[in-house]
């Protein structure tokens, strides 16, 4: 189930799993409860190695990076049966955040024009997509991982 956002480029940065960083929240810490306590320790590295937030750009990319952890943490609490790893580190390419949950099902994107009535969902992930510059979903034997890869370097 290796599935790439359509408009991202899953090749731009290289491979992410690449990555040289030790990655978070590390031995011990056990997986955020909430997607506040992942927003948490996204805020934490970012403080430590990403671009000033007291700059525009900077600000800009912790906001972004922020509102993807948020919508995957948020998803696999709701929807994708619990969060069953989270792990993120910061790379020359940029935040690397793999988030897990035991659910099997895709993420699902739902067309506004032909939304049922009632219907909840659907969007968080077409902004997921937007925002991130590689998107990747794995199909793990007991649910799915997925990895995204978002620009820490402001565009030129």
């Amino acid at each position: 189930m290796s599935d790439d956002c359509a408009g991202t480029d899953a090749r731009a940065g290289g491979d992410p799993h690449q990555a040289q960083a030790a990655p978070l929240p590390g031995p011990g810490v056990g997986l955020p409860a909430t997607a506040a306590d992942a927003r948490s320790l996204v805020r934490e590295q970012m403080a430590l190695g990403a671009p000033d937030p007291q700059e525009e750009a900077g600000a800009r990319m912790l906001a972004d990076a922020l509102l993807v952890t948020s919508e995957l943490v948020t998803n696999a609490i709701r929807h994708g049966d619990g969060l069953t790893a989270f792990d993120l580190w910061i790379t020359d390419d940029g935040l690397i955040l793999n988030v897990a949950d035991a659910s099997t099902c895709p993420p699902v994107t739902t067309d506004p024009r032909n939304r049922l009535k009632g219907q909840v969902g659907g969007f968080g992930w077409p902004l997921v997509c937007r925002l991130a510059r590689h998107v990747a979903v794995t199909a793990l034997p007991d649910g799915k991982q997925i990895t995204v890869l978002i620009s820490l370097t402001p565009p030129a």
